[in-house]
């Protein structure tokens, strides 16, 4: 694939003939006549999501996380640990090596908001590291002193740089679907782990942050669930028998790795996270991403922990991607009700 031309006034290429990438693209960003409307609502949803890390109150937190168990607050570390880094490769990989092969403007735009709100999320984590750390450097640190987290930020990061150094239709298809991984899995097993803190009253501010960043991460998902539902109708001819079967191994190799991991950082000894559970709501996670894109289930097993869905929940938020039809995103505070 070739990089995108930032300034072409030689191409004629019309609205219809747009493309996810191998386009024509002028340079300029004509949005009142759009191809990919779903790209333009995502956009506006994304705008309507806007909010700052200092809005949340971290203050109870520093007591909190003084009196937690040393097996919750190493998982604490560890999983914040394993978030920074994450989004920390996405603020760059979007920009350096996505966006720069995708010819459709408006899905240039989300593309470009979505490693803005990735940059953000990164401040988050600072924010929450600075409130109750008193050597920050200790966290930051450990996704080199870990072994077991940097063999696993070692596996995420590969197919990026695959994208890097080859870049091909079929590896730009792949980093479409390890995308989906990133933010639909690895994300959302590691927001787990506070919430599940915040559901026994412990760091509050932490689960709040994390509610904000997991409502990002929501279209996020969508936006590359959507990426990726376009090329298989527009370029059928790369969902090839052995793109399902390379991408099948890779969902399955993501939930060896991302079950080791929780089992690994909650030891068992995290209430309401079993060895069990964490493995089953990892499989759950991949089935549910694998169908949202047109693939068959895995492991065809429920979930088995549906309170983290409520939990991350903002007051009465209702939102349909495809029609962008938004009816709710105030800023409320956690709000446990009655089974808290």
């Amino acid at each position: 694939m070739d990089r995108k031309k930032i300034y072409n006034p030689e191409s004629t290429e019309s609205v219809n003939e747009r493309r996810i990438f191998g386009g024509d693209p002028t340079g300029i960003f004509e949005l009142n006549n759009i191809k990919y409307q779903w790209a333009y609502n995502l956009w506006e949803v994304m705008l309507n999501n806007t909010w700052f890390p200092k809005e949340v109150d971290m203050t109870r937190d520093v007591n909190d996380y003084k009196n937690l168990t040393a097996a919750e607050k190493d998982a604490y570390d560890k999983a914040l640990s394993q978030l920074i880094f994450m989004d920390s490769l996405q603020t760059n990989n979007l920009i350096d090596n996505v966006n720069p092969y995708v010819t459709a403007p408006e899905v240039n735009l989300i593309l470009v908001r979505q490693s803005y709100e990735e940059a953000l999320h990164s401040q988050s984590y600072a924010v929450m590291v600075d409130s109750i750390s008193q050597n920050s450097e200790e966290i930051y640190e450990l996704w080199r002193r870990d072994m077991m987290l940097k063999s696993k930020n070692d596996e995420i990061a590969a197919i990026y740089t695959r994208l890097a150094e080859d870049p091909t239709e079929s590896n730009f298809l792949k980093a479409c679907f390890a995308n989906q991984i990133l933010e639909g899995i690895y994300f959302y097993s590691g927001f787990t782990y506070i919430y599940t803190l915040a559901r026994s009253g412990k760091m509050l501010g932490s689960a709040q942050m994390i509610r904000f960043i997991q409502r990002d991460e929501v279209t996020h998902l969508v936006l590359f669930q959507n990426l990726i539902n376009t090329l298989r109708r527009e370029r059928s001819d790369l969902f090839t028998e052995e793109l399902k079967a390379e991408v099948y191994e890779m969902f399955r190799s993501a939930v060896k790795l991302e079950t080791a991991w929780g089992q690994y950082i909650t030891q068992g000894q995290i209430l309401g996270l079993t060895d069990e559970i964490v493995e089953q709501y990892i499989k759950y996670l991949a089935d549910d991403r694998l169908t949202s894109v047109g693939f068959e289930k895995l492991y065809n097993v429920e979930h088995p922990i549906k309170w983290v869905d409520d939990f991350a929940k903002f007051n009465d938020q209702k939102t349909n991607f495809f029609e962008g039809t938004v009816t709710n995103y105030s800023k409320g505070s956690l709000d446990f009700g009655d089974d808290w």
